[in-house]
């Protein structure tokens, strides 16, 4: 996982009615965008399906993929490939095999020295624990991914979470970082948000360190005790903001593709390098200076200080990018022909490269997609072949910085506009036993249907029965579900090109993200030791491919997606009432009132004409490429005015944290610019391409023969 836990693990918050009333949902009989006959056929189907994944074949799956640590560009890495792929084979899919070849330097050494007091160098690497074979093992060096080269020599400041707010705390005590190592703690934002902050106030190197109170002992007993970060755990991870091949912006890394000199790259140009909670500890026991706010402590044995001074340090990093920066990355395909609508698409994967080996993220994930890709095979085999082209995809080179399903959607992106019916991502998808969803809000009535119909591995029933016990949400609510805002491999699909997307997984406590001991070990002892988990996260993806393939009549829930829009205008209208100007979300108001008038007028059609019978094919070819607009037009081609990548207008990753979901990008980015006039266009902007989405849900019905609400 790049940026931050998957929307499945998201805490569960907050509830909110549905499109529907609950026990309505609940004893439907029919499923949307089904007729009577074929919704029975279709039941069936996702019943067998749901059967097939094993707990016993995950794990099995699972060894084998996490049986060494499996960087991107590695030959570890290419044998995950081959890997997937011979198991895709075995299954009967036909496969395919994409190569990109994308800019990810590798470090070829790092080191820190403690120049004083006391000089001493600092042991980095991440030792072997009792019982865990697979720690012993090479590992990767304690490089941040697109860290800058040096050799540079300065006093440590601590800088908190290196937040942009805690560099303007530093400012009103008098201390600076320019010239400095910067020391800061993961957490609150993408680390790519720290270094980028820590570079531009000047810093010379910046470490990065996991608190212990954020994910070590102050949670809970640590490795190999418990499921917590140890003393000498490290989280390794990319600084890159973006997403993609840094030297291809917005198109794929193929051969023959014009790239970018290294200097005109989006990447840092100082040493970013992750450290232990305990190698933090020998930095900033004896630190003094400037004393912090008490918001600033840490769980560390000792009293916090900002320094700078007595401490200096003497931070050293290079790496092969003049030699071999450039590597090949490879996508991998299992694909299933639509008997009926080939050209349509609906696609299911995650992340297959790592840190470490990844047990958790993102093996589990590619277990998920395997094991889904299995039931769906089975299918196939039983007769069953889908309506619309299924792919099982697994990515390179995600933890990079999206960029192997990056590569990917920039490659295809004609195919996927034309006809990308839905992306469902499998990110961390088990690593606990808590149940938690997201995605775009039309998937989401979706998602809990098929939940009801997945047994729970605890034996308490169906997943989403467990999914509200643990919520504990009132009996007319749903347990709320994580925003698309960005982070991991559904960005290319849904904040690049508008493809709906929903992701879902287990999750638990722990502490050993993109670190080594990330392994099937403490998978085995304090994630999933099951792998029952694992199983019930691909019972859901066999059939959600399955429901959204075999619809006559694709089942995206538009008044839902609607009625979730309305939530978000009053902070917006608070937000313009703090700053006093003439705007006003009026115009959008109504064209998010309208969009769902027409939504309910269009569910409401869409069932009664189903409810007759399966219309023409021609028909339902005008309804399903109509439909397939809604999303479409939320999006901007020209994209976001300080990311032109980023063009859903709906949701996407706040650009001054990472991790951090902003709603409606495109005008709330104008209220932090405190720009009146750009807020004033964006607010119309928005308003209009919501007029567009109203326009395709209209088309969509005057296809069934019906006209269109007033």
């Amino acid at each position: 996982m790049l940026r931050r836990p998957s929307l499945a693990l998201l805490p569960i918050l907050l509830a909110f009615a549905g499109s529907t009333p609950l026990d309505a949902q609940q004893n439907a009989t029919t499923l949307p965008g089904y007729t009577a006959s074929s919704s029975a056929a279709e039941r069936a189907v996702e019943a067998q399906a749901i059967a097939r994944p094993s707990a016993a074949r995950a794990r099995e799956l699972s060894r084998a993929l996490s049986a060494e640590t499996h960087v991107s560009g590695t030959p570890a890495q290419a044998r995950t490939r081959d890997y997937v792929i011979a198991q895709m084979r075995a299954m009967g899919l036909e496969t395919e095999v994409r190569q990109y070849d994308v800019f990810i330097p590798h470090p070829t050494s790092v080191q820190l020295w403690r120049v004083a007091p006391r000089p001493r160098q600092i042991t980095l690497a991440e030792p072997a624990v009792a019982g865990d074979p697979t720690s012993a093992l090479a590992q990767y060096l304690t490089v941040n991914g697109y860290s800058g080269q040096g050799d540079v020599t300065g006093e440590v400041v601590y800088v908190n979470y290196g937040l942009i707010e805690d560099y303007a705390q530093l400012d009103s005590l008098g201390v600076s970082v320019r010239g400095k190592i910067a020391v800061a703690r993961y957490g609150r934002s993408f680390r790519g948000i720290k270094a980028r902050e820590a570079e531009k106030h000047g810093a010379v190197a910046l470490l990065i360190y996991s608190d212990p109170q954020d994910d070590g002992y102050v949670r809970g007993d640590v490795y190999p005790n418990g499921p917590m970060r140890n003393r000498t755990g490290v989280q390794r991870g990319s600084v890159m903001n973006g997403a993609g091949d840094p030297a291809t912006p917005g198109y794929a890394s193929k051969a023959g593709a014009p790239r970018l000199a290294e200097s005109r790259m989006d990447i840092p140009h100082i040493p970013v390098v992750p450290i232990s909670y305990g190698n933090a500890g020998e930095l900033l026991d004896e630190l003094r200076g400037r004393d912090v706010p008490q918001g600033w402590q840490g769980g560390l044995p000792f009293r916090y200080h900002a320094g700078p001074g007595p401490v200096r340090a003497r931070v050293r990093v290079t790496d092969d990018r003049a030699t071999r920066g450039t590597k090949p990355i490879y996508d991998t395909f299992g694909i299933v022909r639509g008997s009926e609508r080939p050209d349509e698409l609906v696609i299911v994967g995650g992340h297959r490269d790592a840190w470490g080996p990844g047990a958790a993220d993102n093996v589990s994930g590619t277990v998920s997609v395997l094991e889904a890709a299995r039931a769906v095979a089975e299918a196939v085999k039983a007769g069953h072949r889908p309506k619309r082209t299924i792919l099982f995809a697994t990515w390179d080179a995600e933890e990079w910085g999206l960029i192997g399903s990056s590569e990917y959607v920039e490659d295809d992106s004609l195919r996927l506009l034309r006809g990308g019916v839905a992306y469902f991502n499998q990110d961390v998808a088990a690593q606990g036993s808590r149940f938690g969803g997201g995605g775009s809000p039309s998937m989401r009535p979706a998602l809990r249907d098929v939940a009801r119909q997945v047994p729970d591995p605890s034996g308490k029933g169906s997943v989403y029965a467990e999914w509200r016990r643990t919520s504990a949400v009132a009996d007319t609510a749903e347990p709320a579900m994580g925003d698309p805002g960005g982070g991991s491999d559904f960005a290319g699909f849904y904040n690049h090109l508008g493809v709906p997307i929903a992701e879902w997984g287990f999750g638990g406590a722990g502490g050993v993200y993109h670190s080594q001991y990330d392994d099937f070990a403490w998978m085995s002892r304090f994630g999933d030791s099951s792998f029952a988990y694992h199983a019930a996260a691909a019972r859901i993806a066999a059939a959600m491919v399955l429901r959204f393939a075999n619809a006559e009549i694709l089942p995206y829930d538009y008044v839902e997606f609607a009625r979730t829009m309305q939530r978000y205008l009053p902070a917006l209208d608070r937000a313009l009432a703090a700053k006093r100007w003439s705007a006003s979300s009026a115009a959008l108001r109504d064209a998010i009132a309208a969009m769902e008038t027409e939504a309910v007028g269009f569910t409401a059609a869409r069932d009664r004409v189903l409810a007759s019978g399966t219309p023409a094919p021609d028909r339902l070819a005008a309804v399903n490429a109509a439909l397939l607009g809604v999303e479409r037009a939320l999006v901007r081609p020209e994209g976001l005015r300080t990311r032109p990548w980023y063009r859903n207008l709906i949701y996407v990753a706040d650009v001054d944290n990472g991790y951090a979901n902003m709603v409606f990008p495109s005008v709330n980015e104008a209220l932090r610019a405190n720009d009146e006039r750009l807020t004033g266009t964006e607010i119309a902007d928005l308003a209009t391409r919501f007029a567009g989405a109203t326009r395709a849900l209209a088309s969509a019905r005057a296809a069934l023969g019906e006209a269109p609400s007033r």
